[in-house]
């Protein structure tokens, strides 16, 4: 949020498909800041660098300078500007002083998503994994783990 107090930084126009132009200030800074602190707006969780850091906690040891070295970026929230550069500074802080963080924000990120889960519905093998509504109705949670594991 430090780039928000910049007044030249902070305002920029907008043009609206009608033509209008708007202008934005510190709310374009305060809106993604939720997702780094999910309290602005009342939730009781970690942030996304919390979270990422969190997972990465819980992976093997002999694997976690990989995962500190390859956290990859994706959907439309990571499009914001700066967004790379936060994420890769706060789970620095986090990890231990000799670890290396490296974000991967690929361009195509804002639909790798949609891309990744297009691709995983098109295996074969992904076929009989799938889940009705009814057998999920019937089974419960339980039918995650009896097609998928």
């Amino acid at each position: 949020m430090n780039l928000a107090s910049e007044s030249s930084y902070v305002e920029k126009n907008y043009e609206l498909p009608d033509g209008q132009v708007i202008t934005l200030g510190s709310e374009r800074f305060r809106c993604p800041e939720v997702l780094f602190q999910p309290a602005f707006i009342g939730l009781e969780q970690a942030g996304i660098h919390e979270t990422t850091y969190n997972s990465i906690m819980k992976c093997d040891v002999y694997i976690r300078k990989d995962l500190y070295l390859n956290v990859v970026t994706s959907g439309g929230t990571s499009m914001f500007p700066g967004y790379a550069d936060r994420v890769q500074k706060e789970i620095a802080a986090l990890a231990p002083q000799t670890m290396r963080v490296k974000i991967v924000a690929p361009p195509e990120r804002k639909y790798s998503v949609w891309i990744g889960g297009s691709i995983l519905a098109s295996l074969s093998s992904f076929q009989d994994m799938w889940i009705s509504k009814e057998e999920y109705e019937e089974s419960g949670t339980s039918i995650v783990h009896r097609k998928c594991f």
